[in-house]
């Protein structure tokens, strides 16, 4: 069953901030969906799973809240939402994962996104459970088993449709700053009869990126071309006023969201402030929604 949802992102925040922190960040969520108009609309927030990745991050990376703590702390914060999240199999056994997954489960995850080594690392290093197997092991435990999808990585089509078979009920895609999304799907629902539900994931750039770059960085894709015009259009969106940077948004969205509307896949938004969440965020959001949304 489809999540058909709006989800925003939120990243535990960091240990030494405290229980505090996070309820008041909750707190925040509540005030800026009233403020812009999307008041009940948000219906999970998706909580990635973090590791430590390469040392060149632009933001140190310090000892984060566990997802499952932090769920616990903003959860009775946000009635009617429910959790996503992702999930690191590749450092956990089996029993391990078994664990892990039956508490997610039971603390009201809907969906989890099994996610493998870090960018550091080769694909099947790591002791545990790979991703791909993840999809498949864990069918009658998660209901929506969901696979990180990159339309600009080489090869994709085919890493893609290999989840599918495996059992992935669903695509949440990489940030999108370029329509490559809407060539990918119409050539893979050419490909394939697999219809797996898209998360279509869109980040708010703020004018901080100019002078930090952690989207820049989270995007990176050495060497690919594609990539490098999606960090340029990230950086025309850092360095725009604030009108303008709307409305390059705006335009993105239309021409992704038209572009996969008829193509035969469920489709849900997510939705990431990434350096956090702001009125300006927000207001982009709520305009993205006005013209298209899984719940209207």
């Amino acid at each position: 069953m489809a999540l058909n949802t709006i989800a925003l992102e939120l990243v535990p925040p960091n240990v030494d901030r405290g229980a505090a922190y996070a309820v008041e960040e909750a707190h925040k969520v509540l005030q800026l969906s009233v403020d812009a108009g999307i008041e009940g609309r948000i219906r999970h927030v998706m909580i990635p799973g973090m590791i430590e990745e390469d040392g060149d991050r632009p933001i140190e990376m310090k000892p984060k809240l566990d997802v499952l703590d932090y769920w616990s702390i903003i959860k009775p914060e946000l009635p009617g939402m429910n959790g996503l999240c992702t999930q690191v199999t590749s450092f956990l056994d089996k029993p391990a994962l078994d664990q892990r997954l039956s508490e997610l489960h039971d603390a009201g995850f809907d969906g989890i996104a099994f996610v493998g080594v870090p960018r550091t690392m080769a694909d099947g290093e790591g002791a545990g459970v790979a991703p791909t197997d993840a999809l498949s092991i864990y069918d009658g435990v998660v209901p929506n088993r969901g696979a990180i999808l990159i339309p600009t990585r080489d090869g994709e089509r085919g890493r893609f449709n290999f989840k599918c078979d495996q059992g992935a009920t669903y695509g949440m895609t990489q940030l999108l700053y370029s329509d490559a999304i809407v060539g990918f799907l119409t050539d893979f629902a050419k490909t394939t009869e697999h219809r797996p539900e898209i998360l279509l994931s869109f980040g708010f750039v703020p004018k901080m990126e100019t002078s930090v770059g952690l989207i820049n960085w989270l995007i990176q894709d050495p060497g690919n071309p594609a990539v490098a015009a999606e960090q340029n259009f990230v950086k025309e969106l850092a360095a725009a006023e604030p009108a303008d940077k709307r409305k390059q948004m705006i335009e993105l969205y239309k021409r992704v969201v038209d572009g996969v509307g008829g193509l035969g896949f469920p489709l849900s938004i997510h939705f990431e402030a990434t350096y956090g969440v702001s009125r300006p965020a927000f207001d982009t959001f709520a305009e993205m929604l006005a013209h298209w949304s899984p719940d209207r």
